[in-house]
């Protein structure tokens, strides 16, 4: 991994299709808007109009000539993640970035029912890139990137209660959605590699990047003090979303990236160039990911086509 990486050194990206969930904000928008620079074709996928319009007219301010497009899609309702995948007819995907999230928002649940964190963060994605599998398999070199977060150390799943039921702590709630994003990537590099595909499954993490990430939980709840001193931690503490956003750029673009890797900042996990990632050893479990690969195919209703359990067997320990 090249020390000093940054946005400069994203290779040409001309030819290439990209999709960015959440991009109308934050690392989402600086993710698709680097791309969009390096001559990629982004596709902005975002759950308000408005927002996404908004960030087509900010990306096109900052590069005159970008190819973007925005198409709605609502992580938070499953109905609108399969509109999203059947209007997808791009000839080609070679990369999805897994990107938008909630974080620490009051007790609710998706369109579906789900918890809303492991609903958003995690099955929306699961079904997603289960839907638009096809398509990035026939991609040559084609990647997908899920952001998780350094804060799953404080949560493992539980898998006989993934949706929080039994005691909601938000922080404990998001802290097991971002386990389910690495989990998630372990049990799909395992499953790629078993079928012999050269797409590659990677990880990575902003950090803590100042965005409107932190501050939504709060504000939904009108606690304006906490609002407040959320607001001054990013402003004193977080590096700016443009440095957030290198991480998932260097995963979805530089040569050297691993199957299963986590990327992050390099100063403590926090701030910084991009560079390998610590994780905790229950993201890297054999058995548990399977256990929520079954568990989210069940959930979700959709089955990767081709990516069968390793070994062609069934669950198995780490």
């Amino acid at each position: 991994m090249t020390k000093g990486w940054n946005a400069n050194d994203i290779p040409d990206q001309s030819g290439r299709t990209a999709v960015v969930t959440g991009a109308n904000s934050g690392i989402g928008l600086v993710t698709a808007r680097e791309l969009a620079r390096r001559g990629a074709r982004v596709v902005l996928a975002c759950r308000s109009e408005t927002r996404g319009k908004e960030a087509e007219a900010v990306i096109r301010r900052d590069v005159p000539d970008a190819d973007t497009e925005f198409v709605p899609l609502d992580l938070a309702d499953l109905s609108s993640v399969r509109a999203f995948a059947s209007a997808f007819r791009a000839e080609r995907l070679d990369l999805l970035i897994n990107n938008a999230g909630v974080m620490a928002l009051p007790q609710g649940t998706t369109a579906d029912g789900f918890e809303t964190q492991f609903g958003v963060n995690h099955l929306g994605h699961f079904a997603l890139t289960g839907l638009l599998l096809p398509k990035l398999l026939d991609t040559p070199g084609a990647r997908v990137v899920s952001v998780s977060s350094g804060l799953h150390a404080i949560a493992n799943i539980d898998i006989n209660d993934l949706n929080s039921e039994r005691n909601y702590r938000r922080w404990i709630a998001y802290g097991r959605s971002k386990t389910a994003n690495l989990l998630f990537v372990h049990e799909l590099a395992r499953r790629i590699a078993a079928a012999g595909s050269g797409l590659v499954a990677a990880a990575s993490h902003p950090g803590y990047a100042s965005t409107n990430l932190q501050t939504a939980g709060v504000r939904m709840e009108g606690r304006k003090g906490a609002e407040r001193l959320v607001e001054l931690g990013n402003r004193v503490f977080a590096q700016p979303a443009e440095a957030g956003a290198l991480p998932s750029l260097y995963a979805a673009t530089a040569p050297d990236v691993r199957p299963d890797s986590f990327t992050g900042p390099r100063f403590l996990g926090w701030r910084g160039e991009p560079g390998p990632s610590g994780r905790t050893k229950w993201t890297t479990n054999d058995l548990a990911g399977e256990l929520l690969w079954t568990a989210s195919e069940q959930l979700t209703g959709v089955t990767y086509e081709g990516l069968d359990t390793p070994g062609g067997q069934g669950p198995r320990g780490a």
